[in-house]
């Protein structure tokens, strides 16, 4: 029986590993991943001098013929691909694209966005930052603390933890989906302290733990960059920052 309940689970997880990996959509600028119905993961990916090429992600979100894009991919280019992916393969209607924060990795594709009349949205400090530090694509529309945005039937919440990465890093959860997209607020397993030029690294595990308290029931949680997985990204981000 032991045996049995083994091999039980171990199937399970080959499964959960296996839908979190289907690829929607690939080319050398862009990749999809599908993680549950109507519901992905995009990673494009900035050149970094004696790196190469580091994976970037955001979130797709479909309900009925609508659909809600977090974060753009880096470039114009890759936004152009998956604009094309969403809307002429899939065939749904963007509605918005939201910002996380002020960073190139969130909103480097704006650009292309806006040529195709997708309205963008962004905190009020995340505007502020990004036309401070040069940006020349800003996001359209401007809240405070926190946004909900209707798509299809289903309500998308978009709001402000804390500090952590950048003093305006927001997070978006999907209710229907029990799907969290952190940003780069919330690392991947095994992952390094990153970028910290912006960042504020004595309250940065103070917020992820209140996101974690306020979503506990979250299944899907989507880092900034790297895998995705569940709650146990945002417990190795707090353990990552407190030591």
């Amino acid at each position: 029986m032991k045996k049995f309940i083994t091999v039980v689970f171990l199937f399970l997880g080959t499964f959960m590993t296996a839908q979190i990996q289907e690829t929607a959509y690939s080319s050398p600028l862009l990749k999809i991943e599908k993680l549950a119905e109507d519901l992905f993961v995009h990673t494009s990916y900035i050149e970094i001098e004696h790196y190469g090429n580091f994976p970037a992600n955001g979130m797709i979100y479909f309900d009925g013929s609508e659909a809600i894009v977090f974060d753009t991919p880096i470039d114009n280019a890759a936004s152009e691909e998956l604009f094309e992916w969403v809307e002429i393969e899939r065939e749904k209607n963007i509605i918005a694209v939201m910002i996380n924060h002020f960073h190139i990795d969130c909103l480097g594709g704006l650009e292309a966005f806006h040529k195709k009349g997708v309205s963008s949205y962004a905190s009020e400090v995340t505007i502020l930052l990004a036309k401070e530090n040069g940006m020349e694509h800003l996001p359209q529309t401007a809240f405070d603390q926190k946004v909900e945005i209707k798509v299809g039937d289903e309500n998308t919440i978009t709001e402000f933890p804390g500090q952590g990465h950048t003093p305006d890093n927001m997070v978006s959860y999907l209710p229907g989906k029990k799907a969290l997209f952190g940003g780069c607020l919330v690392k991947e397993m095994n992952a390094g302290k990153g970028n910290l030029s912006d960042a504020n690294v004595e309250e940065w595990p103070k917020t992820v733990r209140l996101l974690k308290n306020k979503y506990p029931e979250a299944e899907f949680v989507i880092p900034g960059h790297g895998k995705v997985g569940g709650k146990e990204l945002l417990d190795y981000t707090i353990r990552l920052f407190e030591e």
